[in-house]
């Protein structure tokens, strides 16, 4: 028995197959997946989403939104997504490195609007970072 995962941003339809397995990063904390899994709805917070097929675990980053789990079938709605063989690892490196730097000088400011822009910016460049080194 699997599951079915479908993952749909505003822009595109990012994952739409079978796995055997699937950890989302929930805003309570990682949460696993397996078939049979009772229903429920939760919210997905920046973090990488990980999918056993057939042995193998690949990756996919997302940017936040909400899961339902149902009857075996799992749908992920993210504001954005991409799989982790996708990303360009070493471009997703320069650009933790420059949120990395903007947070940091975010944090000197007074503004709590440019501090919150700042983490949202790190927490994005994270997650593709992390995810890009996950396949």
């Amino acid at each position: 028995m699997s599951l079915t995962l479908r993952v749909l941003a505003p822009d595109q339809n990012v994952y739409d197959d079978t796995a055997d397995e699937i950890i989302l990063p929930s805003t309570t904390g990682l949460l696993g997946v397996l078939p049979g899994h009772i229903s429920m709805v939760t919210a997905i917070d920046f973090g990488v989403l990980r999918v056993l097929k057939n042995g193998n675990w690949n990756s996919i980053a997302l940017t936040g939104g909400f899961a339902e789990v149902e009857s075996n079938e799992v749908t992920v709605l993210v504001n954005k997504a991409e799989l982790g063989k996708n990303i360009d690892s070493a471009k997703a490196e320069v650009e933790l490195e420059q949120a990395k730097n903007q947070l940091s000088q975010a944090e000197d400011k007074k503004t709590s609007t440019d501090k919150i822009k700042a983490q949202e910016t790190f927490n994005k460049a994270k997650t593709w970072f992390q995810a890009s080194k996950s396949n």
